[in-house]
């Protein structure tokens, strides 16, 4: 490689295998550092050589000094030259390095479906005192939403909304949209017409695993919620966990609600003491890999998403790699010209100064 060729190449860094010998600051290092000790060396000699040949001259008027020429004046640069180009080539030997280390944090979201039971025994105040169950639910399934997709140290998780009653419905598909999925789940009401009223937990459950099955994510979660039992048999609820599992979708259960809705004879909110069965709630999270809880009140509801949201939490996988490049074109270059430079001048204009 030419001089020419040495001093292009070093426009850009170039890659290098050579090892760290001697840290200097920052990312830069030498490889072989002991080279340096050519610019100390080359100095003495060079100071050896000129007072070798100024203690062999000898003046033929010694009382009389003629005025010193531009030329003896400037006959300092020729040494300066070499020096420096001595000094560029020594560091080009040492090999100088820029390090850089890159990091790269790859993690991948999680496709959940909030599956939420929206009918008439929704109306019921026994999770916080004058505030329907269905309200209490939107809050805190509007917060687990807006952590999930808002998050900072793992990845933001793509959310849809479905809703049951008698029938499953479809609100908002997968999105990484949190406006837009806060905006339905604020929007969300108890179901006004007599005809859709019932719990369709499984057919609530199957629509949901559905829409996940089109997902290409590889973790997929199913968050249902209800308040009470299956009575509507379009799609059992076994059946639609078998779905779930089959499709390797985790199913985490929640049960919400203080005391069993039956409302009076005028259709006005009222409660039973009568136990309601959470079996199929318990067998949905089983077969599928998920857990089940039951919510009394807020503060339960509150934990049970916080637990949910621990539970699949994303890993981060975090990539680091390393690469050096080499900067002794930068210095061999430079030092190679002054070389020709200091030589031109010693053979040509200060070749007779003394």
């Amino acid at each position: 490689m030419n001089a020419l060729a040495i001093l292009q190449s070093g426009a850009e860094p170039m890659k290098s295998a050579a090892d760290v010998g001697w840290k200097l600051f920052g990312a830069y290092s030498l490889s072989n550092p002991w080279f340096l000790a050519l610019i100390p060396a080359g100095v003495a000699l060079l100071l050896l050589g000129r007072s070798g040949r100024a203690r062999a001259r000898f003046p033929s008027l010694p009382d009389t000094r003629s005025p010193r020429s531009l030329r003896q004046r400037l006959s300092w640069l020729v040494p300066v030259l070499q020096v420096a180009a001595l000094a560029g080539i020594a560091v080009a030997l040492a090999r100088p390095l820029r390090g850089s280390v890159e990091s790269s944090t790859t993690s991948e979201g999680v496709d959940i479906a909030l599956v939420i039971d929206r009918s008439d025994s929704m109306r019921a105040e026994d999770l916080a005192q004058g505030t329907s169950r269905l309200d209490v639910v939107k809050g805190v399934v509007r917060d687990f939403a807006t952590r999930r997709m808002t998050d900072r140290e793992g990845a933001a998780d793509s959310i849809a909304l479905v809703v049951f009653a008698m029938y499953p419905q479809l609100l908002c598909p997968f999105t990484l949209d949190v406006d837009a999925v806060t905006g339905f789940i604020g929007g969300l009401q108890i179901a006004q017409n007599p005809a859709e009223n019932g719990t369709a937990i499984g057919s609530g459950l199957a629509k949901a695993v559905q829409l996940l099955r089109q997902s290409n994510s590889k973790s997929k979660v199913a968050v249902l919620l209800t308040d009470g039992e299956n009575n509507v048999f379009h799609v059992p609820p076994l059946e639609a966990a078998d779905f779930a599992a089959r499709e390797k979708v985790k199913v985490y259960t929640i049960f919400a609600g203080r005391y069993a809705y039956r409302p009076d004879f005028l259709g006005r909110p009222g409660y039973s003491d009568q136990e309601i069965d959470t079996g199929d709630l318990q067998e949905i999270a089983k077969r599928t890999g998920g857990r089940f809880f039951r919510a009394r009140d807020r503060a339960e509801l509150d934990t049970a998403y916080a637990e949910i949201e621990k539970l699949e939490r994303t890993e981060r996988v975090t990539r680091r790699w390393s690469e050096t490049f080499d900067l002794y074109p930068w210095f061999l270059g430079p030092g190679l010209a002054l070389y020709v430079l200091s030589w031109l001048a010693s053979a040509t204009w200060f070749r007779r100064a003394p």
